[in-house]
């Protein structure tokens, strides 16, 4: 058994994300796990860039409305208690609805080799953000 000291909570860097989002790291595996676990916090309209995961990545919504949205124009609209599993390697983009906080859970795995276990690609365009907050 092993107590972990608290993480401090950080600004997300802005290269990945539009609006305020703070990110607070709540578990990194130890070998032979790989599993990564943060609660991410968006400010009304805040969201994420554009991006995948080699092995997926599984988001449990803690307070708030928020979306989630992939290339092919799927969104939904994820609330408090809902949970939502990106498969491997899905182009995807989530964060706060246009007038409310969202926070959630991120659950994912680390790549061997100590690897990003995020690409990131492109910001998502007011107009994608605008016509998925219209659902």
């Amino acid at each position: 058994m092993e107590l972990r000291p608290v993480s401090p909570t950080v600004k997300t860097p802005a290269r990945n994300f539009t609006g305020d989002v703070y990110l607070t790291p709540i578990y990194s595996g130890m070998e032979p796990s790989r599993m990564i676990v943060a609660l991410v916090r968006f400010t009304p309209g805040a969201r994420t860039n554009w991006h995948s995961h080699a092995v997926g990545q599984t988001l449990h919504v803690t307070e708030g409305v928020g979306l989630v949205g992939t290339r092919d124009g799927s969104v939904l609209r994820i609330r408090a208690g809902d949970t939502v599993v990106c498969p491997p390697g899905e182009d995807h983009w989530h964060g706060a609805a246009r007038d409310t906080f969202m926070s959630h859970l991120a659950m994912l795995e680390a790549r061997p080799g100590g690897e990003d276990p995020t690409t990131w690609f492109e910001p998502v365009p007011d107009e994608v953000y605008q016509a998925a907050s219209a659902l």
